[in-house]
């Protein structure tokens, strides 16, 4: 794909976008806009404004003006100065054509987004948390609108949705569907040691277990697990990002709480392939999660994004093997990847397409597939939060995630994740049990809520 041929008829056009959330995505946006002539982002929001400074004085962008209201914001804005906000509010009263939602907070985001919407702007999703739970119903509005509600290219989601798409074009049989989790698990073979992050951990043993064996699998990656216990192995945002993807394309997990096996990217092939050929799978069309494991003179697959494909055509799957794709040993399957995202540096390619093109990057029409939801781990007593502990993941300590097929949002059904998050408990619930709506006591004035009630109501028709 040429993406300068794709743009070429609107060359003279300049998109303006405003940003709301100045974190790692956000400033690598404002840093790469600036040498992008068709993009200007000439508003940004923070309740942080000094964040958002840092990152424009990071970026050498100067003629820069903290506005905390409307009039001053407007004023700013005509005299070509970037305008720094602390409400998102303020973005919205602007001649914006497309706003990027990039704050992680579920509540703000869908706020934001609706508002954008109701303003006559395109909306592009950075905030998966929010996606996960009312992206249907948000997308359903936009195109209702006449508008583009759509996933950022530079996120996984996104990303795995365009190579499955891309698959599907060219008439692949994709059996899984996926990513690697956000950190490498790099072995060190000498030490016996692996780092996850910043984290080191003794693996002694692990070294016997590098090569998978032939035949069935299973006893090798349950090896793997043990050794590496004292390292997570499943995170929310991985769940969370292949719920959003599910929705987009259809395909559903082939376990709720998905095989996440530890496995180097060349076996990736081999072990996302029915169980039958001696893979992990019960069933073939599905998404799931591996944690890439290396030893450090070894490339990152780190966020990486990949399909697991039938090889239909011996011979030219042998050619492609020579050349570096990773086929099983059998030769039946191969993987194909993306292995990198680039954050906010990718995100204009969806800035554009919706402005310019009315296209999202993401699915045309997302649909309820799957909901993310919270198993407790522990015993939690009436009254108690599920506050949000790791504020980098988003994740509630003392509950696991789990995929399982959507239903509406109400009574003893299961509480999408980011509506439990944060919410107080009404009654004791045991360790072993997903989290219901009736188990939580609900906020008021909720943009989340409400429009969950809206989408349950709009696909339940």
């Amino acid at each position: 794909m040429n993406y300068e041929r794709l743009f070429a008829s609107h060359s003279g056009r300049v998109v303006r976008a405003g940003l709301i959330g100045v974190g790692q995505f956000g400033a690598s946006l404002i840093a790469q806009a600036k040498a992008i002539p068709m993009l200007s982002i000439p508003v940004i929001c923070d309740r942080d404004v000094q964040q958002a400074l840092s990152a424009c004085q990071a970026a050498r962008l100067t003629n820069t003006k903290i506005c905390e209201n409307s009039a001053d914001a407007k004023r700013a804005f005509d005299t070509g100065a970037l305008v720094i906000v602390p409400d998102a509010a303020l973005l919205m009263e602007l001649p914006l054509d497309v706003i990027v939602e990039a704050t992680g907070n579920p509540e703000a985001a869908v706020s934001s987004a609706e508002a954008a919407i109701d303003s006559g702007k395109h909306i592009v999703m950075a905030s998966k948390e929010a996606d996960s739970v009312i992206g249907p119903y948000l997308s359903h509005k936009a195109r209702s609108a006449g508008l583009v509600a759509t996933l950022v290219e530079g996120d996984q989601p996104s990303l795995l949705v365009g190579l499955y798409s891309w698959a599907n074009l060219l008439g692949l049989d994709v059996v899984c569907a996926g990513k690697s989790s956000e950190y490498d698990f790099v072995f060190n073979p000498e030490a016996e040691t692996l780092t996850w992050q910043s984290q080191t951990t003794p693996a002694k043993g692990l070294g016997k277990f590098w090569s998978l064996p032939e035949g069935q699998i299973d006893d090798a990656i349950a090896e793997r697990a043990r050794i590496l216990a004292a390292v997570p192995q499943r995170t929310v945002p991985d769940l969370c990002e292949m719920g959003v993807v599910a929705n987009s394309i259809g395909l559903k997990p082939d376990t709720p709480a998905f095989h996440v096996p530890i496995a180097r990217a060349v076996e990736v092939p081999e072990i996302f392939r029915p169980r039958a050929m001696g893979g992990l799978l019960a069933e073939t069309g599905v998404i799931d999660v591996f944690n890439c494991l290396r030893r450090p003179d070894e490339q990152s697959f780190a966020g990486g994004v990949f399909i697991v494909v039938r090889c239909d055509n011996p011979e030219t799957w042998e050619v492609l093997r020579g050349k570096g794709i990773p086929v099983s040993r059998s030769g039946s399957h191969a993987m194909l990847y993306n292995p990198s995202h680039l954050l906010g540096v990718e995100a204009p390619i969806s800035i554009l397409s919706a402005a310019l093109l009315g296209h999202p990057t993401g699915g045309h029409a997302p649909k309820p597939v799957v909901d993310l939801v919270a198993k407790t781990n522990r015993d939690w007593r009436a009254g108690e939060t599920l506050a949000i502990t790791n504020h980098h993941h988003h994740e509630v300590s003392g509950l696991d995630p789990l995929l399982i097929d959507a239903v509406p949002a109400e009574g003893s059904s299961p509480a999408p994740y980011y509506m439990a998050a944060g919410r107080p408990l009404r009654t004791d619930v045991p360790a072993g049990t997903v989290i219901t709506v009736d188990m939580i006591d609900p906020p008021q004035g909720s943009a989340l809520w409400r429009l969950r009630a809206q989408q349950d109501e709009l696909y339940a028709a």
